[in-house]
């Protein structure tokens, strides 16, 4: 007679062991140089060659202030802050705009639409830097922010479209019929009962585009000259020096780079969850 109590399968049990522990093996190597470029962020440029994985010897915030203000780290900041901002906001209202007709309604050559912005996901921006640069240049946005908003936004509208046509696409249509009868205009269910739905799927592909153009150096190393226009990854390229690195003011650059990274990640992650999710049961 067997007996009712389910005895505890340890083959399972074992799995999940050796989940969780190749998982926080995987956690300590991606956090562990994050730390230590906070930790060095503190150091002096002796310490850091002298003891590299030890602690500082003294908490102090010098090295942040002089690269706030010696390195012009203000200025880029606030560049880069432009630049990724505009770009994200153009990005998010074209991206959006385009994909809510794609996702909802069914017209002669749409399928052809979609082909031809996957077609964008499929060519890298950067094979086309030649066309680019001779178009700025004709344009007059060469050594601007305009260039790399437009480029950056160019290259995020692809996926934005793709992600937010499919999230569209799915949303019940009997939310659209009943604002019709109530008398609401395209824009108006586009805008107040569509959008707001989405607010998932725009956080994910928001921080998808995000953290490529905050850390993006290519770009502006092409398109930027100007050093009061430059962003943090060019800025960050003046702690090289031609005989020697200033690798304390380097890593406290690199930890105010990163900190608004970490930031948004914080303030978007439930969101950027549940859009994740939402496309995974979709």
């Amino acid at each position: 007679m067997t007996s009712g109590v389910q005895r505890p399968n340890p083959w399972r049990h074992g799995g999940r062991v050796a989940t969780y522990t190749l998982l926080i093996g995987y956690s300590f190597i991606v956090l562990y140089p994050i730390f230590l470029m906070f930790l060095s962020s503190f150091k002096t440029g002796r310490e850091i060659l002298l003891s590299p994985f030890a602690l500082p010897e003294s908490w102090t915030f010098a090295n942040y202030i002089e690269a706030w203000t010696r390195g012009n780290f203000s200025t880029y900041f606030l560049n880069s802050v432009l630049v990724t901002f505009g770009a994200l906001a153009l990005v998010l209202v074209l991206g959006s705009l385009a994909a809510y007709p794609l996702g909802r309604y069914a017209f002669k050559g749409r399928s052809v639409l979609m082909l031809y912005f996957l077609s964008g996901l499929m060519l890298p921006i950067k094979l086309g830097i030649l066309p680019l640069f001779f178009l700025m240049r004709n344009l007059g946005l060469f050594d601007t922010h305009f260039a790399l908003i437009f480029i950056y936004a160019a290259s995020g509208l692809p996926f934005t479209i793709f992600v937010l046509a499919n999230f569209f696409e799915t949303l019940p249509r009997e939310l659209e019929e009943a604002a019709r009868i109530d008398g609401a205009s395209e824009f108006r269910i586009f805008g107040q009962v569509m959008l707001p739905l989405i607010r998932p799927a725009l956080a994910t592909v928001g921080i998808f585009n995000f953290i490529p153009w905050w850390n993006d150096f290519f770009f502006p190393l092409i398109f930027i000259r100007t050093d009061a226009y430059k962003t943090l990854p060019l800025g960050l390229f003046s702690f090289f020096g031609e005989h020697q690195n200033d690798w304390a003011l380097l890593f406290a650059g690199l930890t105010i780079t990163a900190l608004p990274l970490l930031i948004v990640y914080l303030f978007a992650s439930r969101q950027i969850i549940d859009g994740l999710a939402a496309g995974a049961l979709k």
